[in-house]
């Protein structure tokens, strides 16, 4: 069997190795022709699998992408194939929520404001949203959900508020899919017009799709001298980005919220055991046997948490502003794609063992991810 995986996929030799002959690809550049022999076929977001990329092969069995979002998927072309499919929902949700967080932690010391200070409005509450506002609970952060599906489905239990609610909040971060038409469209789901209404005290995250925030208009605004505060790890026409706008912005990155080695690898082994699962065969790989030994395994805390403590423990695990210093000095030279792929180890929360032998009060690290150890 013939398993062709994207390059920046991690930990593919190890949980697909024993399955097949495998071969590594640029996700950007794969063509119908490299792919003629291929009998599954595994991908990431920037590769768009459709009959002009599979046309060539009369032989896949099996598609795979190691990401939440399926819009570079012709799914309705498998299905016309018999060409089974399986994504990874919720594989990175951890990691852009640990994202957002270090956005903030940097944020709230460069304008020198106390997190619980502010309301934050989650707009998509899915697997993305959902864990951001666990670690916000945990933090003791005011927030609010807007997901319109999720309101009318009527089976989610939580409190819903509308989309001009949420964008009233003092942080504004963005978790859904990229949707081109329909009721619940979110191609610039904040056009000219709300972004506009905004205030200047406002910050405002996009950590799920450029195409969610119109960037030209978000650059008339900035250039216009909007105080609105951005981080924005995605951007419209990647990776041919609107260059201009990065000197308004905060904290830039290249859309690799979703890429700490956890939430990619997580995304392999989900793809790993619907194979087995296609194939018929019992899955004998797990992350945790297959994830290296982080750099720091443990700390040791001897202060109640607060703000500083807070600070202290995400850049240990995560400081965004390393990410945003590569983008800035190496976008224009590299390339936005020459980031992602020389993107750089980074580990989630749980990776550090906290041990507290002063039996402090640390309840909140437990909520953010941290593996406090019983005493």
């Amino acid at each position: 069997m013939n398993i062709f995986y994207d390059e920046n996929m991690p930990l593919a030799p190890e949980f697909f190795g024993e399955l097949g002959t495998i071969t590594a690809f640029s996700g950007r550049d794969i063509t119908a022709e490299q792919l003629t022999e291929a009998d599954v076929l595994l991908v990431r977001s920037i590769t768009q699998v459709d009959q002009t990329l599979l046309e060539n092969n009369h032989r896949i069995k099996f598609v795979g992408t190691a990401t939440i979002g399926t819009d570079h998927i012709d799914k309705r072309y498998l299905q016309s194939r018999d060409i089974a499919f399986s994504s990874a929902p919720g594989c990175n949700a951890v990691s852009v929520a640990e994202y957002v967080i270090s956005a903030l932690v940097n944020l709230s010391e460069k304008y020198l404001f106390d997190i619980k200070d502010k309301r934050v409005g989650i707009i998509g509450a899915g697997n993305t949203g959902s864990r951001l506002s666990e670690k916000l609970t945990a933090l003791g952060v005011e927030h609010c959900l807007c997901d319109p599906i999720l309101a009318a489905n009527g089976t989610d239990e939580r409190e819903f508020v509308s989309l001009e609610q949420a964008v009233t909040c003092d942080v504004i971060s963005l978790h859904v899919p990229k949707t081109l038409s329909g009721e619940h469209k979110t191609l610039h789901l904040l056009n000219a017009d709300r972004l506009a209404s905004l205030r200047d005290d406002q910050i405002l995250i996009n950590a799920c799709r450029g195409e969610v925030v119109d960037n030209n208009a978000l650059l008339d605004l900035k250039v216009n001298g909007h105080g609105l505060t951005l981080a924005l790890d995605v951007w419209e026409g990647e990776p041919n980005i609107l260059m201009p706008l990065l000197a308004h912005v905060d904290i830039a990155t290249a859309h690799i919220a979703g890429y700490s080695l956890e939430g990619k690898s997580r995304g392999t082994e989900m793809l790993y055991q619907a194979l087995c699962q296609q194939l018929a065969i019992a899955p004998n790989k797990s992350l945790n046997a297959c994830l290296p030994e982080p750099a720091i395994t443990s700390v040791t805390i001897n202060a109640d948490f607060d703000q500083n403590l807070l600070i202290q423990m995400v850049k240990m695990v995560y400081d965004v502003k390393r990410d945003d210093g590569i983008f800035r000095q190496q976008v224009s030279a590299l390339g936005f794609d020459y980031i992602r792929k020389h993107y750089p180890v980074r580990r989630e929360f749980s990776s550090i063992a906290v041990n507290n032998p002063k039996l402090c009060e640390i309840e909140p690290l437990n909520g953010l991810g941290f593996n406090v150890l019983p005493q």
